[in-house]
């Protein structure tokens, strides 16, 4: 009993303070690891990022003190951590080397999440592919075409390409060209145009409109005509002026050329 009495004293006294000492180690590390997790959480709040992307890098700081934290433990027993580290490493270096499509598009999906590109309910082109943004998740982006078809990219396609963001801003100008025969009054044309724009409520008053001839083209005289609008009303008002246009026309004889073939019998 008296020789398990001394070897217990030789141990505390060999390593006690050692063993206090990472204790302190850990409880510190884990006090700081929760710390570190609610400070990056509120600073990603405030900067309105997205909770998913919140809540993985409080996780990801989180986890990384406690992993510090338990390093350092294990080097007041005069463990040698560098064999550990070197370990981790190699694996996050395997992962990474086999994963590294995913993890592209997992880093595009966050950046995607932090700078705002485009949100949820926008109508964006990119990678190829056009339609109304329905989801943005950690690896893909879901869009839903005009005739409701589901497409699902990948965010790395969609961050390495050009994004039109056709909801971007909240007004857009329509833009037409419509042509009228040489022999048509240019004046007349011209005041039907300003008519129709002017009684149209949709058209916003500032930006200005603008009417124009644009070109004496081969069979036609063409005016630009470019309307500001909201974006939700766009297609809705483009449709229904191209109707009240030609309708007008008729109405007051203003000839649209059309292409016409003539055929000579030999």
């Amino acid at each position: 009993m008296e020789n398990y009495v001394e070897e217990i004293v030789v141990f505390l006294t060999k390593y006690g303070l050692n063993i206090i000492g990472a204790v302190i180690i850990l409880i510190v590390g884990r006090i700081a690891a929760n710390i570190g997790k609610r400070i990056i959480g509120k600073l990603m709040e405030r900067s309105k990022v997205d909770p998913s992307v919140i809540s993985f890098f409080s996780s990801l700081l989180y986890y990384a003190i406690l992993a510090f934290a338990v390093l350092a433990a294990l080097a007041k027993f005069g463990i040698q951590t560098a064999s550990f580290i070197a370990v981790i490493g190699a694996a996050g270096l395997a992962v990474g080397l086999a994963l590294q499509g995913s993890l592209a598009n997992f880093a595009a999906g966050v950046l995607i999440l932090i700078l705002h590109p485009f949100k949820t309910g926008h109508y964006i082109e990119a990678a190829g592919v056009a339609g109304t943004v329905k989801d943005i998740q950690m690896f893909t982006t879901t869009l839903a075409t005009p005739d409701n078809i589901m497409i699902l990219v990948p965010n790395g396609k969609i961050l390495n390409d050009v994004i039109k963001n056709i909801s971007g801003y909240d007004t857009r100008r329509i833009d037409l060209v419509i042509g009228i025969g040489y022999g048509s009054n240019i004046e007349k044309a011209w005041q039907i145009l300003e008519d129709i724009i002017k009684s149209d409520d949709r058209v916003l008053k500032e930006p200005a409109y603008t009417i124009a001839v644009s070109e004496l083209a081969d069979s036609s005289v063409n005016f630009i005509v470019r309307p500001w609008v909201k974006s939700s009303d766009y297609w809705a008002t483009r449709f229904d002026m191209l109707k009240t246009i030609k309708q007008a026309f008729d109405e007051n004889e203003i000839e649209i050329p059309f292409p016409q073939i003539t055929v000579h019998k030999g």
